[in-house]
């Protein structure tokens, strides 16, 4: 989605990304500001909320395909798994705690919302980020995404281990069908919130303890628990029961894009299928709300690969500067925007009672408040904490291939 990996990998964030890979910080600048907006229309000037499309599906999508472009792709540069998990850790889930620990903070102002039930289940899930596919809500409404996120990293490396992650393809139309099949059967989750969260976290902590020990054998083991837990999960748990394989059919698709681009595969085949199947999914599944409404979904898919399309298009060219930095910060952006905007809205009521002009203000006033604390957040949490975990996987696995021992990449 919008966790790009540090700048020696062949990745789309980071201040040393290079001009190579600043289209897909501009991308995903583009994707941090779609589900802004969306949100943020809810409250500020809702007359400009399109219809035709959902703004904030559009964004997540965009994501998504990002994150399937470049996550296999560096994993693959590294060839390492354990390096690919600290790194993934120091990524993800530094942020994420901060984030968690000012929406408790500010309990007193914003209640939780009704979908997060206090418990020990709740928790569980929040530990391990699969909150979306046990059924649980987080803390933070645009933590749904991360659950994706992850289980997406626990197929990648599952893939890699057992020596068949090159079929990228295959993986794409295989979840795209799922999601066809899934919509036609079910109307919700099969599994229960409780137990799903708790066996979530033991198959999780016990299937990376494997995956990040020396043993060969134990990391194939724990390789194999947690591709079934991912499996498992996604097909039985997704909230809504046939996004969560389409999302990953729309991940799987941005590496086979990226194989493609670098001759590993012979053609775009894949891409064409799971396109098809994707817009074919709405007709037939239960239905999800009116972000699933046909139209609209066919239309939100089409924005997207234009998007993607049109950035690799550009690729080689310049791109403005301002969506770059987006780029770059758009993780402090997606996590921070919605516990801000209730914030804003606890201390300063519903701008929708206040003239057009004043709701302007307050919106232009929000943006600058919530970039400005992305990018401090983004300063002084994310890329401190990027630098550690490369470091530590350094020390713990060695450099990078072609990397100088000790090198400060």
């Amino acid at each position: 989605m919008l966790t790009a990996q540090p700048r020696t990998a062949p990745s789309p964030a980071g201040p040393g990304s290079g001009p190579r890979l600043a289209w897909l910080d501009a991308i995903r600048g583009v994707g941090a500001t779609a589900v802004l907006l969306e949100h943020m229309f809810y409250r500020f000037l809702p007359g400009l909320r399109p219809g035709w499309f959902n703004l904030g599906m559009y964004g997540v999508l965009v994501f998504f395909l990002v994150s399937g472009y470049i996550i296999p792709a560096s994993l693959e540069h590294r060839g390492d798994v354990r390096a690919f998990w600290v790194g993934r850790f120091f990524r993800l889930y530094p942020l994420y705690l901060l984030v968690t620990g000012l929406v408790l903070a500010s309990l007193p102002l914003v209640p939780l919302r009704p979908a997060v039930v206090p418990d020990a289940a709740t928790a569980a899930a929040h530990a391990t980020m699969l909150l979306d596919v046990v059924g649980s809500g987080g803390v933070a409404d645009t933590m749904w995404t991360l659950s994706y996120e992850m289980v997406f990293y626990l197929l990648v490396t599952v893939l890699f281990v057992a020596g068949v992650h090159r079929r990228s393809g295959l993986c794409a139309v295989g979840f795209a069908l799922a999601a066809l099949v899934v919509g036609l059967l079910l109307a919700a989750p099969v599994l229960d919130r409780g137990p799903a969260a708790f066996a979530a976290l033991g198959a999780f902590v016990a299937g990376l303890a494997c995956v990040l020990a020396p043993s060969g054998w134990a990391r194939r083991a724990g390789a194999v628990l947690l591709g079934g837990l991912a499996v498992t999960l996604v097909l039985l748990g997704s909230r809504t029961p046939w996004l969560g394989p389409a999302i990953l059919a729309v991940m799987f698709t941005g590496t086979v894009i990226h194989r493609w681009e670098r001759g590993q595969t012979g053609g775009l085949r894949a891409v064409a299928v799971v396109t098809a199947v994707l817009a074919a999914v709405p007709f037939f599944a239960f239905p999800s709300g009116w972000w699933a409404h046909p139209r609209v979904w066919i239309t939100t898919l089409a924005l997207v690969a234009l998007t993607f399309a049109g950035g690799m298009a550009l690729r080689r060219r310049a791109v403005p500067r301002a969506l770059v930095r987006l780029g770059v910060i758009s993780y402090s952006v997606y996590l921070l925007h919605h516990p801000l905007l209730k914030l804003f809205l606890a201390v300063f009521g519903d701008p929708r009672e206040r003239p057009v002009g004043v709701q302007a203000l307050l919106a232009v006033a929000f943006l600058v408040v919530v970039l400005a604390l992305s990018r401090l957040t983004y300063r002084f949490v994310e890329r401190p904490m990027q630098r550690a975990g490369r470091r530590l996987a350094r020390a713990w696995t060695g450099p990078r291939p072609g990397e100088a021992p000790g090198s400060g990449a």
